[in-house]
Parts: C-alpha cells; sequence; structure tokens
C-alpha cells in the first residue's frame, strides 16, 4: 500500500474538517444550520455558501494538480443535499462542478447533480431530521442499536446513509474508468495499490462526508444550549418580577382597605396612585428602564405609603443628574424602599427618612437606599440574602441579568439604620427622563 497516497487521504480529512470549521465561524451560517425549514430563497443562499468554499477545493485542485486532497466536491454536493433539500443539493452540486467542467471534465457536473439530489432524497426519507445529525458511519454500531434499543428507525436511516454515500463514491469511480480521458477525477483512477487501497478510499469518502455533518452538529448544539439557557434566564426573571409585583399589591391594597372607612377621600388619592402603578407596570414590556423612571415609580409608591405615615416619612433623592438616563432593571428600588419602610422605620414612633443616592464609578453604575431605622441585628444580617423575600428576589434578579458583573451588600447597625448598595455596568438608555425634577428633590 503506497505511503504517500495514504497522506493524500489523511490530508483530505483534515481538509474536510478544516472546510466545515471554516463556515461554522459564519454567524450567517450558523443561522442556517438552525433552521430545519427553511424557504427557497434561504435553501439557495445555503447553497450558494457551501459551493464557494466547496467549489474553491475543486478550482485549486484544478490549477495546482498537486494537492489532489482539497477536492471535497462530491462529498460537498451529497451533504448539502442531505441538509438543505434537494433545492440546495442540486444548485450546489452544478455550482460546485463548475471549475472541474472548465477543466474539461464534462461528466462531473451531471455527477455532483445527481449526488445533490441523492442528498435531498436522504433527507426527504428521514423519519425524523435529527437524524441526519444523529446518524453514524459505522453500520456495526447501527445494527448493536437496532439490537439492544430497538432503535430500528435511527439504525436504519444510518444504514441508508452508509450506502448512499458508498454509492456516491461507486458512481464517481465507475464514471472515472468508463471517461478516463474527460470524465471526473477521482484519487484512485492512477492508484493500482490493490483492494486494500480501495477500500480505504471509500471508507475517507465515508468519513469527508460524516465529518462536517458532526462538525456542525456540534455548533448547533453549543447554540440550542445558550438558546435553552437565555429561555430559562427570560422565564425565571419572569417569575421573578411576578412574585414582587403581588407582593407590593397586597400591601397596597392594606392600605387602602384601612382608610376606606376613616378618610375615604385619601383612600381615593390611594386608588388613584395604585392605578398610576398598575397603568405603569402593565405597559413595561422591558426587562431594563432608566433610572429616571424607576424613580418616578419609586415617587407614586411613597406618595401611597405617606398616606399612611404622614410626616413621619421622609423621602431625600440624592441623584446625580448624568445617571438618570443609565439602564437599571425594572421594580429594582421598590423592594429596598418597602424594606426600610417595613422594617427600619414602621416601628419607630417618630418615623424617619430614607434617602436613595446614586453614582457613576467609572464605567459602572452605584445606587444606595439607605434609612436611619432600627437596623438589622447581626445575626440576622449574616442570613439576609437567603431569607429576605425582597433582598434575595432582586439578588436574584441581577444574577439573572448581569452573572457575575455586579455587586450587591448591605450595612446595618441596630439602632442607627441599614444601607443597601448595588452596583451594575453602566448601560445608556435612549432618554432621560426628568432630569431636572428628579435630581436632588425632596418629597
Amino acid at each position: 500500500m503506497n505511503t504517500q497516497h495514504l497522506v493524500i487521504l489523511l490530508v483530505k480529512l483534515a481538509v474536510a474538517a478544516s472546510l466545515a470549521s471554516i463556515l461554522t465561524r459564519s454567524a450567517a451560517f450558523q443561522r442556517m444550520l438552525m433552521r430545519e425549514e427553511r424557504r427557497l430563497d434561504q435553501r439557495v443562499k445555503m447553497a450558494l455558501v457551501c459551493a464557494l468554499i466547496f467549489g474553491a477545493g475543486v478550482f485549486t485542485r484544478t490549477i495546482a494538480p498537486d494537492y489532489k486532497a482539497v477536492d471535497l466536491g462530491l462529498e460537498g454536493s451529497l451533504v448539502i443535499g442531505m441538509l438543505g433539500g434537494y433545492v440546495s443539493g442540486l444548485l450546489a452540486g452544478v455550482l460546485i462542478s463548475v471549475p472541474a467542467m472548465f477543466h474539461d471534465e464534462w461528466m462531473t457536473m451531471p455527477l455532483f447533480a445527481a449526488v445533490g439530489v441523492l442528498g435531498g432524497l436522504l433527507r426527504d426519507l428521514a423519519p425524523d431530521k435529527e437524524f441526519i445529525w444523529k446518524f453514524t458511519p459505522f453500520p456495526d454500531l447501527a445494527i448493536v442499536r437496532l439490537l439492544r434499543r430497538g432503535d430500528w428507525q435511527l439504525a436504519g436511516y444510518s444504514i441508508l446513509c452508509f450506502g448512499t454515500i458508498l454509492l456516491a463514491e461507486t458512481l464517481r469511480a465507475t464514471l472515472a474508468s468508463n471517461f478516463p480521458n474527460h470524465g471526473v477525477f477521482a484519487l484512485q483512477r492512477d492508484w493500482n495499490d490493490g483492494p486494500w487501497m480501495t477500500v480505504v478510499v471509500y471508507a475517507t469518502t465515508l468519513f469527508s462526508a460524516v465529518v462536517p455533518i458532526k462538525i456542525w452538529n456540534s455548533s448547533r448544539n453549543e447554540k440550542k444550549i445558550e438558546q435553552q439557557q437565555m429561555r430559562l434566564n427570560e422565564a425565571r426573571l419572569a417569575a421573578l418580577s411576578s412574585q414582587i409585583q403581588p407582593h407590593f399589591l397586597f400591601n397596597t391594597l392594606n392600605s387602602v382597605a384601612s382608610l376606606i372607612r376613616t378618610n375615604p377621600e385619601q383612600a381615593r388619592q390611594v386608588v388613584y396612585k395604585l392605578s398610576k402603578i398598575l397603568r405603569r407596570l402593565l405597559r413595561q414590556q422591558d426587562n431594563l428602564v432608566s433610572l429616571g423612571e424607576e424613580l418616578s415609580f419609586i415617587d407614586d409608591y411613597l406618595a401611597i405609603e405617606m398616606v399612611r405615615f404622614g410626616e413621619k416619612l421622609r423621602f431625600v433623592k440624592d441623584i446625580e443628574p448624568e445617571t438618570l438616563d443609565l439602564l437599571v432593571p425594572s421594580m429594582l428600588l421598590q423592594p429596598l424602599v418597602e424594606n426600610s419602610i417595613k422594617h427600619g422605620l414602621a416601628s419607630k414612633v417618630d418615623g424617619g427618612e430614607i434617602r436613595v443616592r446614586s453614582r457613576r464609578n467609572g464605567n459602572r453604575l452605584q445606587v444606595l437606599v439607605e434609612d436611619d431605622g432600627v437596623g438589622i441585628p447581626e445575626a440576622k444580617l449574616a442570613h439576609l440574602f437567603e431569607q429576605g423575600i425582597g433582598v434575595n428576589n432582586v439578588n436574584e434578579r441581577l444574577k439573572v441579568l448581569y452573572g457575575d458583573g455586579y455587586r450587591m451588600w448591605i450595612d446595618s447597625r441596630p439602632g442607627e439604620g441599614t444601607s443597601t448598595g448595588i452596583e451594575i455596568p453602566e448601560q445608556v438608555s435612549g432618554t432621560v427622563v426628568g432630569v431636572e425634577s428628579l435630581a436632588g428633590s425632596h418629597v
């Protein structure tokens, strides 16, 4: 067996892997791979992109005969047909064969076109389109799978793909021997190394077709995992947000219930403020809002709370104007302000003050919610992130949105008050909400 011929076949496998990897780097091609059902224009686009890559290999071989291993026209036509269907396979086969046709290899175009259609037939015969990505090139493994797991559909489809790829190579070898002068290019046409070399050539063709599919499937799986993680994060974030809103509404409605008999006019004002808040919540579609919008929301929220506390509750904003258009998670401050009222100030006879500060620290935004309430005992402070509903909820939402890119901390001294700080990456909103009215104002 000629060692040089074996080297050529090994290089061919390496080229197959390299071309597949080059295509995988394209975001547009990755999006093509993620679609199982494609419009006609998408199938044509897929054929054009793949034909450009695999056709370049055929062209290189025609102008530089020493680079025989870069010609993957047959394998490329078949694979594109399997992934894109008849239109993609036929069009890709025709385009990939163009350089060979200019090299007087007249049977190349009908061969590659026919192989592309064969790939489309394999796609149509797949019981499940995922089988295209899962089939094994080892027929013995397919038989074992059939016997042990009873997975006869995937096993049968793997054997069908195996036979079709070998059929394509047989067609090439037949045309190469019957049309020696102007037929098709075949590596083994001038090799007289015996039957074992023929087996190795067929095996190389098989794996040259399988390797791109496996590489692209690995890329698809990575994208699927990313998408699943994103959907999981979105669902988790929605669940956390839905926990905050009922908690806030429950407390507000309790306040309204207590006012209906004692002060109907104040109850009416609270309901009006509550309706404004609900309209904002129902309109809110994004996870992020500007800090200005969030502070406006807090104004309405505290207007309700001040009906209950009166002059005992004071609210001060110390806001750097340039931070008002920076984005923060929606409903970020309300649970923290509510905690300050409920756990810090509610038990104080003379009430107290809540202060919200914001400032830029390099390319990050810092927000502080401070109160001069009763404070939190040290033993409870150590477990607040696990046990505190509002604090834990905010922390979980920040974790979903920013991963490790945020900080949240709580400082408290019994009898002196509590400070909750959040630091997140700076993100700029398109508009600034109420800069003059919100920065440095007092309620």
